[in-house]
């Protein structure tokens, strides 16, 4: 056996997507870190021993403009470029290399961290170290470190500490939470395994095991979704242990749910009930999926309220968006829907002080053992949110690391410096402007080779009919004068259209109605129609235009994108789900994008825009936020680059240029198998472009990229360049028709 003590600055203890991300942002701010992993593969839940879908803030594509960016949304984006159908392994080759791209991480895989030295009293305690056993390899590794992240999930090492942390579910009162039980008790949600199918092209019969469960003995059958070409996370719902001990009951637990599977295969195969014939098993998970264990307590807990109010913390340093999401305590075996699901009107905010222990001075959590109530938890939980709330968590890591503070001193003194280190790394942050003293853009005007101001979709597609009411939604930026519509009618009508406010800059829902027209239409097809809408608001914001449902009408389609717009469609969800049971009346699931993803209706704005003029490359907002926040060319055409340019009244010296390019974060990307987005690279992603400075009265290019796919582009320069002049010459998009730049920023 050998005995090794390992230094670094900061030791990650968990590789699921929140470690994943804690120990990277960190080492990209310099600090050594430690990863360790008890397991032989990254990505927790998302690897590709338990196969979970990483859902997040876009909800399965419920919330708009949602899709995470920072380290998550980079691995989103890499994988839809190199693992388009989903390949469970592809996916751990993804995790794995962007660790492994990071010279600051040590990865210690298969690494079992069971022992934590910690001191001090219950109200302010110190981990000194933390060990671990390398299995197969007889070592026993102890991690010293200036600053500790537990991101396992189970809370194992703060609990090994003494944080301080709960498990199950609060009483209502605590919090006043509408879905807080009246007292408390330590119900957790349960595990859950997978499995896979295939088509093996010929017969195959299916002998179950002796221990499988006889599913037509229990409520499964009738409670339950049940179809032979489902597989994978469809059956998410096979979940149990709920009301046992999900940590010490996991050996249980896993072979009850294993007993289950091989149950609803035997009825699948044998029952007669299903075209099943030439369907084999492929792969059945051994690892459990755990869902929930101890939650630390931090400064603050986040809780129900906090979510569905959307609560702007000062502190906000990640945002989530699924829905809250709790499962019946008694997971496969309950007569009730598998889930109940709460949803919020947009993204909402999570704060930096529920991401630290109230107790521990050096420790910080991340993933699903944050400080949050068994309620907000039910959001928090999913993977992506864990994944932006790591790298959070590890940015603030690295600064406490780097300072020599705890992460409270970090809060009380230093906030803005970590929310602006954050924006700078592009994480998912909702609300704040760059305020980068040192970026030099901020002093800079910005001009471009072109610019759109009339927001237009005219080229039709197709025709949607107005059985149910559909939404346009736009920019408005600084009013509205008018609109046209590309309208079919059966006969001479009259179609009823509103105007809504969208309330908070994040959501895209109708609010708060702010006038409405009668417009008549006569007989005839593909006409445009006048729509005498005027809205001049105090601020710049989305407008949510209502065309209220008319069977005589149909409005036109386009199949090209518009940045800025989206269509939606109004559809009754009371009973929708054949999963769980939705609180009835909720914007995001009313409206939903449906066929218009992708496919907006046609339109004209009769007054011009200003919402993707040069200076929103610089306006401090990284993603949408009451309105695109970027720049768009008028056009873009072979052989005539667009270009946008930052110019100085004296000349400044640059080194780094960093630029944010547009990769449409409302196109939701899914690591695994729920959907097949059709393309590999996000269509209005840059493809090809050249960095030119104005030295010595020409234009000289510092820098290019080919056959771009990625978002996020810093480019360093070998020697500082002098100019007073900079500009993003863009050739190519990647099939979009215009050149769009989120951000440019330039250092010295």
């Amino acid at each position: 056996m050998k005995h090794e003590i390992v230094t670094s600055d900061i030791t990650v203890v968990g590789g699921g997507l929140a470690g994943v991300c804690a120990a990277i942002a960190a080492a990209r701010l310099g600090q050594t870190v430690s990863l360790v992993q008890n397991r032989p593969v990254l990505g927790g839940n998302s690897s590709s021993e338990v196969r979970v879908w990483v859902c997040g803030a876009t909800s399965h594509g419920l919330h708009r403009y949602a899709r995470e960016t920072g380290i998550m949304g980079e691995m989103f984006v890499e994988n839809q470029y190199r693992n388009i159908d989903g390949n469970p392994y592809l996916w751990d080759l993804i995790v794995l290399e962007k660790v492994k791209a990071e010279k600051n991480i040590t990865l210690f895989l298969n690494t079992d961290v069971h022992e934590v030295d910690a001191d001090g009293d219950e109200t302010s305690r110190t981990i000194r170290s933390v060990t671990g056993w390398m299995m197969g390899s007889e070592r026993r590794i102890r991690f010293d470190s200036r600053v500790y992240l537990d991101c396992t999930g189970d809370g194992l090492v703060g609990f090994l500490a003494g944080a301080k942390f709960r498990i199950g579910r609060e009483a209502q009162e605590e919090f006043n939470e509408e879905w807080a039980p009246l007292v408390p008790d330590d119900i957790t949600l349960g595990s859950t395994l997978l499995f896979y199918t295939k088509d093996a092209g010929r017969p195959v019969k299916y002998i179950p095991p002796s221990f499988a469960k006889d599913i037509t003995q229990t409520t499964i059958p009738m409670k339950r979704v049940i179809r032979s070409g489902d597989n994978g996370c469809a059956y998410w719902w096979i979940e149990w242990g709920g009301e046992l001990d999900t940590v010490h009951d996991n050996e249980k637990i896993r072979d009850e749910l294993s007993s289950v599977i091989y149950g609803i295969w035997d009825y699948i195969k044998n029952s007669g009930k299903f075209e099943a014939d030439n369907l084999t098993l492929e792969w059945i998970g051994s690892v459990p999926g755990k869902r929930e264990y101890r939650r630390f307590v931090g400064d603050y807990v986040l809780n129900q309220n906090d979510v569905i109010a959307q609560e702007l913390f000062e502190d906000r340093v990640a945002f989530g968006g699924w829905s809250i999401d709790l499962h019946p305590p008694q997971g496969m075996y309950a007569t009730a829907k598998g889930s109940k699901h709460m949803h919020v009107d947009g993204s909402y905010h999570i704060p930096f002080r529920s991401l630290y222990s109230v107790n521990t001075t050096n420790m910080l959590m991340a993933g699903r053992n944050i400080s949050a109530s068994h309620v907000a938890f039910g959001t928090t939980r999913v993977m992506a949110t864990c994944a932006v709330i790591g790298e959070a968590a590890g940015t603030g890591a690295a600064l406490c690391a780097a300072k020599g503070i705890s992460p409270r001193e970090l809060h009380g003194s230093h906030l803005s410096e970590l929310q602006q280190t954050l924006l700078r790394q592009d994480a998912s942050v909702l609300g704040i402007k760059n305020a980068d003293a040192a970026d030099l853009v901020l002093g800079a005007t910005l001009t471009a080779s072109s610019t759109l101001t009339q927001l237009a979709v005219e080229k039709s597609a197709s025709v949607y009919p107005l059985a149910d009411s559909v939404a346009l939604l736009v920019p408005v930026d600084p009013h509205i004068e008018g609109l046209e519509l590309l309208l079919d009618a059966s006969e001479a009508t009259e179609l009823s259209i509103e105007l809504w406010s969208t309330g908070k800059p994040q959501n895209y829902v109708p609010h708060t109605q702010v006038t409405a027209v009668q417009v008549a239409v006569s007989q005839g097809s593909g006409q445009w129609v006048h729509v005498p809408l005027s809205w001049h608001p105090d601020t710049a914001q989305n407008a949510f235009i209502i065309l209220r449902s008319n069977p005589a009408i149909s409005v036109h389609k386009s199949d090209k994108l518009q940045s800025g717009v989206l269509g939606l469609k109004h559809k009754d969800n009371s009973n929708a789900a054949d999963y769980g049971d939705t609180t009835p009346n909720q914007p995001v699931v009313d409206w939903t994008p449906g066929e218009f993803n992708r496919k907006p209706i046609c339109f004209r704005l009769l007054s011009p825009t200003s919402a993707f003029s040069p200076d929103k490359a610089a306006n401090g907002f990284k993603r949408p936020y009451g309105g695109p926040n970027m720049w768009s060319s008028a056009h873009l055409e072979a052989d005539k680059p667009e270009w946008l340019e930052v110019s100085w009244p004296n000349a400044v010296p640059i080194r780094i240029v960093q630029l944010t390019l547009n990769d449409d974060v409302h196109e939701d990307l899914i690591n695994l198998h729920h959907h097949r987005t059709a393309f590999e690279i996000i269509p209005e992603l840059v493809k090809d472009y050249k960095l030119q400075a104005f030295v010595g009265g020409e234009w000289k290019t510092v820098a290019e990229e080919l056959n771009n796919h990625t978002r996020l582009h810093t480019h360093t320069f070998p020697e500082t360049v002098v100019t007073s002049r900079l500009r993003l010459l863009v050739e190519s998009t990647n099939g979009a028709e215009r050149a769009e730049i989120v951000e440019i920023r330039c250092y010295s």
